[in-house]
């Protein structure tokens, strides 16, 4: 199951020059700092933002004072040289000179693949900076204006030549001032889209694909109206991942999604989706909430991406704190489906910077944090092998708390694994029953993998009325049981 590492590159190139005193890009990593990359678990690595950036989209932010009050609030001594405009503003999809170009991805993929990972990039479907070169070789590409709707709304569309253009938008937020709006309706536009992924996946073995359901065509009809021409029969991304997998059959398909159309993009050939209410969930909601998410179709749930963290979204240090964090990074863990983590998490960062900047503070690293980590990636690797079950745990008459546990189990022809988390701040009890009939008439040992505990239990017991744990807030049992942990029991005595 692919498990995601985002790295902000342009930060991370910066810091490892700073390390080693001298220019490191893309194509001069140390060997050392990609075996670091490559910790167990990770099979997938997001280099997030190696696309060239916008001059024009940099002056429109250095103008922004919104955005500079932002960038102040995540790095107070910040400077016009750390900022160096958004990485979702691309002026055209070639890797950025200052990254190390074409040439320096091109070692950086090799390095990873000799270390089992695939590299995963960026693709924007919905809009370019205003200085892409389609603005004048193919403006049909684009959403166009008139004088009066520059007029009427000058937040909502820019001048560029003798042309007007709408800033790129999403239906429900302002538009962004520093890009501007492709028209997905376009026939022209979609053989453009169909021609750059299969140029980008001539060079990763995967794309991330910003707010991928702008494009479709029920989101672009009430986004644009008439103004995008009439919606084609086919959808954006049934037209669109067809094509380029015809070159590219491998290539990973990642979309970031919202607005629970998820199921919808994964029909339109998504490999994975984000699982935003699942992170909204357990930073909102309780255990019933997220067990009823969990009872989704298992197929479903195998093309999600569980998150606690990423770019876009707070530091999970800071949202998720402490013991509370570290049963919502087990949960994550070891579902189904994707899984995301975001380079500084493990280390127990606590700023988010926007990703204008090329510099973020220093902060102290966790370490009994990085250690939980360095422990839980490899569990969780060696866990989720076969068939995933939801359990459902059962309490006493007037002790309601075993509501607060979520508990699954993975079977596999080797191994099986229970996982119990605590979700609430309340001491919890229950009985879980084990779907294993098989326990019955032996002695079972269970091993805990994040620490070097271990119980036995009677296989009867484990199987009606079941394992009965009792968790203090927050706390986790990831368990392990194997064939060779099941003797024949002998006669009592």
């Amino acid at each position: 199951m692919t498990v995601l590492y985002e790295i902000n590159t342009v930060v991370w190139l910066g810091e490892l020059s700073r390390r080693f005193g001298r220019p490191v890009t893309l194509g001069e990593v140390p060997a050392e700092v990609w075996d670091e990359v490559a910790r167990p678990g990770v099979d997938t690595v997001w280099l997030m933002g190696v696309w060239q950036r916008s001059p024009a989209g940099l002056r429109i932010a250095l103008g922004d004072e919104n955005l500079l009050r932002s960038f102040r609030e995540a790095l107070p001594d910040v400077t016009e040289a750390d900022i160096s405009g958004s990485p979702y503003c691309v002026r055209d999809y070639v890797v950025d000179d200052s990254l190390g170009g074409p040439e320096g991805l091109a070692v950086a993929r090799v390095q990873l693949a000799s270390r089992g990972l695939r590299l995963v990039v960026d693709f924007v479907p919905n809009h370019i900076a205003p200085d892409h070169p389609w603005l004048t070789a193919h403006p049909g590409h684009l959403i166009q204006g008139t004088p009066d709707d520059l007029d009427r709304a000058p937040d909502a569309y820019l001048r560029t030549g003798d042309r007007i253009y709408a800033r790129g938008r999403d239906p429900y937020f302002p538009p962004w001032p520093d890009v501007v709006q492709l028209n997905a309706f376009s026939p022209a536009l979609r053989e453009a889209t169909v021609d750059t992924l299969v140029a980008v996946g001539d060079q990763a073995d995967g794309v991330r694909c910003d707010m991928a359901m702008l494009p479709m065509n029920d989101v672009f009809a009430s986004t644009w109206g008439d103004r995008a021409g009439p919606a084609p029969a086919e959808d954006f991304w049934t037209y669109v991942v067809p094509r380029v997998r015809a070159r590219h059959p491998d290539l990973l398909f990642v979309a970031e999604a919202y607005w629970d159309l998820e199921q919808a993009l994964q029909q339109q050939g998504f490999d994975h989706c984000y699982d935003k209410r699942l992170y909204d969930r357990l930073l909102h909601e309780d255990a019933a909430a997220i067990r009823a998410h969990l009872a989704a179709d298992p197929a479903h749930q195998r093309g999600l991406v569980r998150f606690l963290e990423n770019h876009d979204e707070p530091r999970a240090a800071a949202t998720l704190p402490g013991a509370r964090g570290r049963a919502a990074a087990v949960a994550v863990a070891t579902l189904p489906g994707a899984t995301l983590w975001h380079e500084g998490q493990f280390e127990g960062r606590r700023v988010r910077p926007p990703v204008f900047l090329t510099r973020r503070p220093v902060e102290p690293v966790d370490e009994p944090l990085r250690a939980f980590y360095d422990r839980l990636l490899p569990a969780a690797a060696r866990v989720r092998r076969g068939e995933w079950r939801q359990l459902t745990p059962t309490g006493r008459p007037g002790n309601d708390t075993h509501g607060n546990l979520l508990a699954w189990t993975w079977t596999a022809p080797d191994a099986r694994h229970l996982i119990v988390v605590n979700d609430s701040d309340r001491s919890s009890q229950a009985r879980i029953p084990l779907p294993w009939d098989d326990l019955r008439g032996h002695r079972c040992r269970l091993a805990e993998l994040l620490t070097s505990q271990s119980y036995d239990r009677d296989g009867d017991e484990l199987t009606d009325p079941g394992l009965h744990v009792a968790l203090e807030p927050w706390q986790v049992h990831v368990l392990e049981l194997t064939p060779s942990t099941w003797p024949r029991r002998g006669p009592r005595g």
